[in-house]
């Protein structure tokens, strides 16, 4: 844990920054993403990355409109990730690896949750007698089970 913000000086403070900044540093530059990942599949083979993203733009040549849950999800969470980072790296004791692991973990439920929470634009009268229910993104649970982050260093 870095000491206590009880210094006077501004040398020591910037001591007690670059003992900080060699903290989050340590293991490099890391950083995570989060998303679909490459590599995931429905059964059939088909990439999920692919859907998903005809999902979020549409697909107005087969007339499935855009249903925008990774756009909504960065408009209403991203704003906060800043403060939730500076949070989880003071608890995670500066270390970057550790701190992006949680901020996967937490955009990662965001994503999920976007995805659950999503209802417009509304299926089209035989998607609903396909599926048997009127929600979008959820037909197998595959695309939103896919949802995962990864944190290179």
């Amino acid at each position: 844990m870095p000491p206590p913000l009880d210094f006077t000086g501004g040398d020591r403070l910037m001591q007690h920054l670059d003992r900080i900044s060699n903290a989050a540093l340590a293991s490099g530059e890391p950083e995570v993403k989060v998303g679909f990942l490459a590599g995931s599949t429905y059964p059939d083979g088909t990439s999920v990355p692919l859907v998903a993203v005809v999902n979020e733009f549409g697909n107005p040549a087969k007339g499935q409109p855009p249903r925008p849950y990774f756009r909504t999800m960065l408009k209403e969470k991203a704003p906060t990730w800043g403060a939730d980072m500076g949070k989880v790296l003071v608890a995670a004791n500066y270390n970057a690896v550790t701190t992006l692991g949680r901020m996967g973990e937490l955009i990662k439920g965001q994503l999920v949750q976007s995805i659950k929470d999503l209802t417009s634009p509304p299926l089209a009268p035989s998607t609903v007698a396909r599926k048997g229910f009127t929600k979008p993104l959820i037909d197998t649970g595959v695309m939103w089970n896919s949802v995962d982050y990864e944190v290179k260093s």
